[in-house]
């Protein structure tokens, strides 16, 4: 501390002698993600997604796009191409995250067209069993939700690590929920897999690290997406007999900052923790967007 701050004052000292020149200095600096880095992306293209992929897009990475439905994919793999963005399905077939070998199969894909991957966002969603207790679900539904969420995640990590190790320094964000740090009654399948990402994330920060590679978790609580529009407030307005915008008001009621996350929230969060000069000090961490849920 007795050096930090010294040089924080320094810092707040010269701004507020030269306020022009340290915008200035600021504008120079590199950008948060270098422009060309290879970034893997796992998931939907809609909702957290398809936002994701267009944030890293934005940021001039060029984009191995990961996911179950080729249909929807590839047209926006096309279109983030028209707008200057250099972006491959990988693999040219669906790779199922649940299947370590089609994973395999999409990062060579991406390894042999770019050479190399600096970024993995590994969103993989499923929602599991809802409003059913631990004793009212089956071995099916556990075995489903775990094959896809915790599995899928391990094989698109396990899947780039080989050569995210050979060129040391880079990034992992793996998209969780709140559910995973705090429980949700009728929801255990889904929680308890979450629960778990967080130990494989914080284990494989642990390995990793010494070879330069952070691994992080974002964990959004609640994300205004169709889904949570058509089936969480249409469930409770009709349980309660209230119109679904009252239904959506009441949700965001719940959390301290008063408004449900978005898309953009969660997508945010990850470019935050994919970026080498913002969070190259940051592993291990799971980072709630949630508007103070989980945490307060």
């Amino acid at each position: 501390m007795r050096g930090l701050l010294p040089a924080i004052n320094r810092g707040l000292a010269a701004m507020l002698a030269e306020p022009d020149a340290a915008v200035a200095a600021v504008a120079r600096r590199a950008p948060l993600i270098n422009v060309g880095k290879v970034c893997a992306i796992t998931g939907p293209p809609k909702g957290m997604g398809e936002t994701s992929m267009r944030g890293c897009a934005a940021k001039g990475c060029r984009l191995a796009l990961w996911g179950c439905d080729l249909s929807a994919i590839e047209p926006l793999a096309a279109n983030l191409a028209a707008r200057g963005t250099e972006a491959i399905v990988s693999g040219g077939n669906v790779p199922d995250v649940t299947d370590g070998a089609a994973c395999r199969t999409a990062a060579d894909a991406a390894l042999a067209r770019f050479g190399r991957i600096d970024i993995l966002v590994a969103v993989v969603e499923g929602t599991g069993p809802i409003g059913k207790s631990g004793l009212e679900t089956t071995e099916e539904e556990f075995d489903q939700i775990v094959d896809l969420t915790l599995r899928g995640v391990f094989n698109a990590i396990l899947a780039v690590a080989s050569a995210m190790v050979r060129q040391g320094s880079r990034l992992i964000v793996a998209v969780g929920r709140t559910f995973g740090i705090s429980g949700c009654a009728g929801r255990l399948v889904y929680s308890a897999c979450k629960w778990e990402l967080r130990g494989t994330v914080k284990s494989f920060a642990l390995e990793s690290g010494p070879h330069g590679i952070a691994v992080n978790t974002v964990a959004p609580g609640m994300v205004d997406v169709p889904r949570f529009q058509e089936k969480v407030c249409w469930e409770l307005a009709a349980r309660l007999g209230i119109a679904e915008e009252e239904a959506a008001q009441r949700h965001a009621e719940d959390y301290a900052l008063r408004r449900i996350s978005t898309a953009e929230d969660v997508a945010q969060a990850c470019l935050f923790l994919a970026s080498e000069r913002a969070a190259r000090q940051i592993t291990g961490v799971d980072l709630p967007v949630d508007g103070g849920w989980a945490m307060l």
